[in-house]
């Protein structure tokens, strides 16, 4: 299986910037076929990657995608519309999409079959808040979360899924989780992703995302069970997120 390294850029680089960023990070990268690396820019900047991204080796992924192909839906973007821009993979159910817009299970869930649908590959995003780790209530939140994001999809497309487990505690503060932690929830959404596709489930990417870095990168790469990470401010810099993409996992 091949570790999935992707950058999530949040509401950072305009369409210039991104071209820009782009030509300097990619001969940064490293050629190795053991893993994928991905970019998701803004909605804005997406056929600015794509113009230099072009078919080469780093996937192109959008933060988010709506339920339906058209409509009246002001402000929202079909997943037909990012497949037209050569989008590969989506991600959705970020934990800031869900604390300040709203969004639900069941509206992910519905993300996730319509991006299916359209042959976009989903990267659903399942974490805790603080508190609820500090209750232990961390794992059944989690549970519930992975059970109703891939409510009613068929096993048939498990092998276009990933999942992102992100402690809500750990973006973008700078606190990581340790790698054995990180490792444990994996363990726990494997189960549920075995539970719920059979054998396929074996075969779902499991990423961690949460402050990851090039000081921890290694750490995390080399704890049993984790696939790949999502990247979130580490990725504006093209230096250390192709540290990142560089990782070298000891077992």
């Amino acid at each position: 299986m091949q570790r999935l390294v992707l950058g999530n850029w949040k509401m950072h680089l305009a369409a210039g910037e991104t071209a820009a960023f782009l030509r300097d990070l990619l001969p940064r990268l490293p050629r190795r076929a053991d893993r994928e690396i991905a970019v998701a820019p803004p909605f804005t900047s997406l056929p600015a990657a794509r113009a230099v991204l072009g078919d080469g080796p780093v996937a192109l992924a959008a933060q988010d995608v709506f339920w339906e192909d058209g409509g009246a839906y002001t402000g929202e973007i079909s997943p037909l519309m990012l497949q037209e821009l050569g989008v590969t993979y989506v991600l959705i159910g970020h934990s800031e999409r869900r604390l300040h817009l709203g969004e639900t299970d069941l509206m992910v869930n519905r993300k996730v079959r319509a991006a299916l649908q359209s042959g976009l590959r989903p990267v659903v995003c399942v974490g805790e808040q603080e508190e609820a780790r500090a209750s232990g209530r961390a794992p059944s939140i989690v549970r519930a979360q992975v059970l109703r994001a891939f409510d009613e999809v068929p096993r048939a497309d498990a092998d276009r899924l990933a999942i992102s487990y992100e402690p809500v505690w750990a973006i973008g503060t700078g606190r990581a989780a340790d790698p054995p932690a990180a490792a444990e929830m994996h363990d726990l959404v494997r189960s549920e992703l075995r539970r719920l596709f059979g054998e396929a489930g074996a075969a779902i990417r499991i990423l961690y995302g949460g402050s990851v870095s090039a000081r921890n990168i290694d750490a995390f790469m080399s704890a049993p069970g984790l696939d790949g990470v999502l990247v979130g401010g580490a990725s504006l810099d093209a230096q250390e997120f192709a540290r990142i993409a560089d990782f070298e996992a000891h077992s």
